[in-house]
């Protein structure tokens, strides 16, 4: 009888568990981070940037800006996180603190492809193109787009983004 109630215990216990383990709700791989939904936001503002629907364009470029702002204070010094928010401050106009958020991110890591690039068409939007060199100088070798574009851009090109 004891063998029987510690079989039927052990079971009872190992069936929970098990159960326990897979019916959780919380969907953790699945729930998006407001980086994440936040990265979507800016690439719906460059697609409506391209068909020239500007006002919708500068709502989730604004839409981002506010999730990434979350997403640095919950999880600061990231530099993919300050590279976006660099990027959307820029793109809303406020080229001051968008240079801020971009610096950040190189303190953290300082040749991160992105910022270097983004930063670089911030400095010749804000006619400083000697530091745009600088950035296009930190990209040299890269071998990536980044490079190409922020080439293409101090030459004179419009900028993709």
């Amino acid at each position: 009888m004891k063998k029987i109630i510690l079989t039927l215990s052990i079971s009872f216990l190992i069936t929970t568990n098990v159960f326990a383990a897979g019916s959780s709700s919380s969907g953790s791989s699945s729930t998006k981070t407001n980086y994440d939904k936040a990265v979507v936001h800016i690439k719906s503002a460059k697609k409506y940037e391209k068909k020239g629907k500007l006002e919708k364009a500068q709502k989730s470029y604004a839409k981002a800006q506010k999730l990434l702002i979350k997403s640095n204070e919950k999880k600061p010094g990231k530099a993919d996180t300050l590279n976006y928010l660099g990027f959307t401050t820029r793109k809303l106009g406020d080229f001051e603190n968008g240079e801020k958020y971009y610096l950040q991110g190189l303190a953290i890591d300082p040749k991160h492809k992105g910022i270097n690039e983004y930063l670089g068409e911030l400095y010749v939007a804000t006619n400083r193109h000697n530091l745009a060199v600088e950035r296009l100088g930190v990209l040299e070798g890269c071998n990536c787009e980044e490079y190409d574009q922020l080439k293409a851009v101090i030459a004179g090109e419009k900028s993709k983004y």
